[in-house]
């Protein structure tokens, strides 16, 4: 069962058909932090060639997250006098390629498109790539993408500070406080406000403010909702700055991040960070010497002396190594696998 699951995702990544908000399709950094970490933790169960593939998908694509989903010399990161930013979501074409920056990705919860392009498009994903050991709190990447989170989507309240899932959201109530109706305004997560807790624990920051500000935007119950009102309030509407609006409540998922937070304060780490990969990386970027084609992401162009693997997914798997003109099967069914296409590639017994 885990070589199949961790051949759906080395074959199926670094993309997603949907977000971890099941709205765009692309490369996300929530989401592939999750995709390297499966494949990491996977590889504990696996040998051979399984193993070392699995491994080799996750170093690639933990190096080319900056590649991929960093933006440099956007109006945005100078205004802000950042180096540039992580984005929300990066569009694909067929060949599993990155678009360009400057094609607009479609939010589909508002009444009117923007039509911002996905270098305009911020979200608080990336904390992901802290929390799970793949970059170090302090690498300027993140940094200067916190910066840019906070100048777009923080919101302090009389509870504490929330965020938005990204800007332009229009995933909650009307501004005249009307129920959400397929479009409206997106208000602020105490979800994430507990993920900002966790990245604060990463830096050696107090976590006890982001754990005293999803308390105080609980209902009377001890309910954690999905969002809160997070501008002037509507007394006809019972709409309170910094408690809950008319989301669902209480959102589980709120309530397992709280129960995280203070077992993460009482541990000094983050409880839910995966072990294996945490080992493997400790937050800092991998060196790579190659590239790997397929299956799903199929780079039109290659670096001078890079090694190229190329990934297959077939039912009897084998690895070769065209210079040396021979094949070896493995033990593995249904894993993609790698075969090495450069002169430098050692031969196979």
């Amino acid at each position: 069962m885990i070589t199949r699951a961790v051949g759906f995702v080395a074959g199926s990544g670094p993309s997603t058909c949907q977000d971890r908000w099941e709205e765009d399709a692309g490369i996300n950094m929530f989401t592939l932090a999750v995709a390297i970490a499966a494949l990491v933790e996977g590889a504990e169960h696996l040998e051979g060639a399984a193993k070392a593939h699995a491994l080799r998908v996750a170093d690639y694509w933990n190096a080319k997250l900056e590649d991929w989903a960093f933006v440099r010399g956007t109006p945005l990161a100078e205004d802000l006098n950042v180096s540039g930013y992580f984005i929300r979501t990066v569009p694909l074409d067929a060949s599993g390629e990155r678009q360009s920056f400057a094609d607009a990705v479609t939010i589909k919860n508002l009444d009117h498109n923007p039509n911002l392009p996905a270098s305009g498009q911020v979200s608080t994903d990336c904390l992901q790539l802290v929390r799970y050991g793949l970059r170090a709190a302090d690498d300027p990447s993140i940094t200067d993408s916190i910066k840019v989170i906070d100048s777009l989507l923080k919101t302090d309240t009389p509870s504490g500070p929330v965020w938005h899932r990204y800007n332009n959201d229009g995933y909650g109530e009307h501004d005249d406080g009307t129920g959400f109706n397929g479009t409206g305004r997106g208000r602020g997560w105490p979800l994430l406000t507990g993920e900002r807790g966790h990245y604060a624990l990463c830096a050696g920051e107090d976590v006890t403010p982001y754990v005293d500000a999803m308390m105080a935007m609980s209902s009377p119950l001890g309910l954690i909702p999905e969002q809160i009102w997070d501008t002037d309030p509507i007394p006809a509407y019972g709409l309170v700055p910094g408690k809950p609006s008319g989301s669902a409540m209480p959102l589980v998922w709120a309530h397992a991040e709280f129960a995280k937070l203070c077992h993460s304060l009482g541990a000094g780490r983050p409880v839910d960070r995966p072990q294996a990969t945490w080992a493997r990386y400790r937050g800092v970027k991998p060196k790579i010497d190659y590239e790997i084609w397929g299956p799903s992401y199929r780079p039109k162009r290659i670096a001078p002396g890079r090694v190229l693997y190329v990934t297959m997914r077939l039912r009897r798997a084998c690895i070769t190594a065209p210079m040396a003109g021979r094949t070896w099967p493995t033990s593995t069914p249904r894993i993609p696998v790698s075969a090495c296409m450069s002169p430098s590639c050692p031969p196979k017994p």
